[in-house]
């Protein structure tokens, strides 16, 4: 069992910045593809970015490219997902999720999903 914990979240005017943080409890995710989530009020959980358990390749969905950065550190203990630009339809609570040696962009790709943290966007 993978316990996943995002942390970062918070309230940012319109054009700010926020970084997320994903990280899994008394292990690394090594072998692990992880990818973010975001779910606003009223609305299904969609994918937002992942980074490949093997090559770091990344992936986004369409409106977060060229503001939103997937990343992890070297020893691979900690996931980013930086957040620039942000916009009011950014606000949702976001999930980090874990897939054994998996990613993509289908929610059924992840084994493992944190409780999420809640990012508000102000106009």
């Amino acid at each position: 069992q993978v316990q996943v914990i995002e942390s970062g979240g918070g309230l940012v005017q319109a054009g700010g910045s926020l970084r997320l943080s994903c990280t899994a409890s008394g292990r690394t995710f090594a072998n692990y593809g992880v990818g973010w989530f975001r779910q606003a009020p009223g609305k299904g959980r969609e994918f937002v970015a992942a980074i490949a358990w093997t090559n770091d390749n990344t992936n986004y969905a369409d409106s977060v490219k060229g503001r939103f950065g997937i990343s992890r550190d070297d020893a691979k203990i900690t996931v980013f997902l930086q957040m620039n630009k942000l916009k009011p339809d950014d606000t949702a609570v976001y999930y980090c999720a874990a897939a054994w040696r998996g990613r993509g962009e289908s929610r059924n790709a992840y084994d493992y999903w944190g409780q999420g943290t809640q990012v508000t966007v102000s106009s």
